[in-house]
């Protein structure tokens, strides 16, 4: 196993916890209490995958979440956001600023080995090998850049794998568990709610160059990607 984390949290008793978990089960682990120390090491080596904490000292784990989402170098760096916050907004927020899964504090071992396997396993597993394009829109997985017009649109991973699976099922209805299976990977502890988030900041971004309107609600159903 050669995947790198990347542990941005501040709080020691979790980090050292999360630190020999993870060296134990393998993955190659580096750490950080802040998002400067985080900046400091992303400058030198980007990670395989970012475990972060929601409340850091100094800048918090969303408003870095936001620019490693914005940062060309990043954007395609897997996220998982550590957060205390239980409610259904925050968690709303915390895949709001971009993050692919947030997992609840306090939290089991194996639920956050499950969630981080899942990560890798749609990495590995991924078949993103064509070229996709549609009147106004062109998806390049060999440089995981979505292109309207001349304008780069800036996604998520997670975001980057639902356009792409979208594009290639055009017309075709997807309940949320069947995206679930699809995009996240079976028996994984996501919930449905999780989709909604992600559809709906795909469409914000996609809306910038009226395209939105592709990605369309199914009413007691799902979603469908429609040419149309």
């Amino acid at each position: 196993m050669n995947e790198s984390i990347l542990i941005v949290e501040d709080e020691d008793p979790i980090r050292e916890m999360l630190i020999y978990s993870l060296t134990k089960e393998g993955f190659k682990v580096e750490q950080a209490d802040s998002v400067k120390q985080a900046k400091d090491f992303i400058t030198h080596r980007i990670p395989d995958l970012i475990l972060l904490d929601w409340m850091l000292p100094g800048v918090s784990g969303v408003d870095f979440a936001r620019s490693l989402r914005s940062d060309l170098l990043t954007r395609t760096v897997p996220i998982i956001m550590l957060t205390a916050k239980g409610a259904e907004a925050d968690k709303v927020k915390a895949l709001d600023t971009g993050a692919d899964d947030y997992i609840t504090k306090p939290f089991s071992t194996k639920e956050l080995l499950a969630r981080i396997r899942a990560v890798f396993r749609r990495t590995a597993s991924e078949d993103l090998t064509q070229v996709l394009e549609i009147p106004g829109l062109l998806v390049d997985p060999s440089t995981c850049q979505v292109i309207a017009g001349k304008n780069n649109i800036n996604l998520s991973p997670t975001e980057f794998r639902l356009l792409y699976f979208f594009i290639s099922h055009p017309e075709k209805v997807f309940s949320r568990t069947q995206l679930l299976d699809k995009i996240w990977g079976e028996n994984i502890y996501v919930e449905e709610r999780t989709v909604d988030v992600h559809i709906r900041r795909l469409r914000k971004n996609l809306g910038t160059f009226g395209l939105d309107k592709n990605i369309q609600t199914v009413r007691s159903f799902g979603y469908k990607f429609s040419l149309k």
